[in-house]
């Protein structure tokens, strides 16, 4: 459940890395009381993610429009939450009793992928996928 809340955060980078990129292109204090229009207000944009764990596991992060997002690892188990933007980092309130996470992202590469960093150390790489 962990790592796909880490999951949902490294989408969440990624959608900040691919507003950068696509604007190229053409001209932890966990998140308990995210507000589901927070996703508009942050700046991050809506898209969907893949990320990659540490043990090279791939999963995908999709942000919505509404505030909200929805996780899936490799298995397909889905976790959905709300999306929001504390202090500079994109942070992922998972619906039930998972304890939100919060991660930093590092500045995006060509390819528009990143690292995102979680409150507790964890690392990801996140990379917006192609339409």
């Amino acid at each position: 459940m962990k790592k796909l809340v880490l999951i949902a955060a490294l989408a969440a980078l990624s959608a900040c890395s691919q507003k950068t990129e696509e604007s190229k292109e053409t001209a932890p204090a966990p998140a308990e009381t995210a507000a589901p229009a927070a996703a508009a207000d942050s700046g991050t944009p809506p898209g969907t993610y893949d990320v990659k764990m540490a043990d090279g596991t791939i999963a995908t992060s999709t942000i919505n429009a509404d505030g909200t997002y929805v996780d899936t690892d490799g298995k397909g188990k889905a976790v959905k939450g709300l999306f929001a933007q504390h202090d500079g980092k994109d942070c992922f309130d998972p619906e039930g009793d998972e304890p939100g996470m919060c991660w930093s992202k590092s500045k995006p590469g060509a390819d528009g992928s990143f690292t995102a960093t979680a409150d507790d150390g964890t690392v990801v790489t996140v990379t917006p996928k192609k339409k």
